[in-house]
């Protein structure tokens, strides 16, 4: 049976940031705080869902554009720019509180065409029904949003310099 391409994305997160935490966990010093294993593992997640836009589903992708906004091309075209952009900004640490803060953005920015698509087709895999859907971009939002959280109430220190 043939994996559902619709979880690559989620898979690529866990995976990456359960790998990154395993390393952390057995004694890479780098990586032992858990942010920097999310950061690897959102990372994959938007390299993925960004080359996306331009390699292999750039035309689903465009049909998932609402009909109401303009461009469907150009907004797929900046979308996939933002997350290659977001995920690069999200692996330095410098970055990475207003990388991850961009791409919490962005995915709720998105998340219409999430719905369009899952209402009006068409639907290719289970992932692009609306429940399915909506719950990985769930997951999607509860891995930058905790980057934000964490990096907001990391004490004495500005937003922009916090470390891990």
């Amino acid at each position: 049976m043939l994996m559902d391409p619709g979880l690559v994305p989620v898979l690529m997160l866990v995976a990456v940031t359960a790998t990154l935490f395993l390393l952390g966990a057995v004694g890479v010093q780098r990586l032992k705080p858990w942010p920097v294993a999310v950061r690897g593992g959102v990372a994959a997640l938007f390299v993925t869902t960004g080359l996306a836009h331009f390699i292999g589903m750039r035309e689903e992708l465009i049909a998932m554009v609402p009909p109401a906004l303009p461009a469907p091309g150009l907004l797929v075209t900046v979308t996939g720019v933002l997350e290659l952009v977001g995920a690069a900004g999200v692996l330095w640490s410098r970055t990475a509180p207003w990388a991850a803060a961009g791409l919490t953005l962005l995915l709720l920015g998105m998340f219409p065409a999430n719905v369009h698509k899952a209402l009006n087709g068409p639907v290719t895999s289970v992932m692009d029904e609306l429940v399915p859907r909506s719950l990985m971009q769930v997951v999607f939002l509860a891995a930058t949003a905790s980057l934000v959280v964490y990096y907001a109430r990391t004490p004495n220190r500005p937003f922009a310099q916090r470390r891990p």
